[in-house]
């Protein structure tokens, strides 16, 4: 079953071992779920830093329970999104994290700090320490 949905933010905060991540996220990261698009944000700061794409994806299919394909409704969500949340500069990356979270209704984890002054009805968002 899954518990929440992780933003790249917060995956790679937790890939690259930064301690304040670790205590927060493991216990639901199995349980987890990403979109694509933000599988893809996580494998490219990963492969930056000279990762073989096919560790990345065995790293990813370890660490997070699922990965939530990007397809039409949740792109219209994302768009849906970009008037609520320009003034904030949230990325496509960000809003589909967020589309995913309204669409499965569950909690959403981040490290981006910014996202604490979004005030979105109906989203639990929880920023990582």
């Amino acid at each position: 079953m899954n518990k929440a949905v992780i933003d790249s933010s917060a995956l790679i905060a937790f890939l690259k071992d930064e301690s304040f991540s670790l205590n927060e996220l493991e216990p639901i990261l199995s349980h987890g779920v990403i979109s694509s698009v933000n599988a893809c944000e996580v494998a490219t700061v990963l492969a930056r830093l000279g990762m073989p794409i096919t560790i990345i994806d065995e790293l990813i299919n370890e660490t997070i329970g699922a990965v939530v394909s990007f397809d039409k409704e949740l792109s219209l969500a994302a768009a849906k999104l970009w008037e609520l949340t320009k003034s904030y500069g949230l990325s496509l990356g960000d809003r589909a994290c967020i589309a995913l979270g309204q669409k499965l209704q569950l909690p959403i984890y981040t490290a981006d700090k910014i996202w604490k002054e979004v005030n979105l009805d109906n989203i639990d968002i929880r920023l990582i320490r």
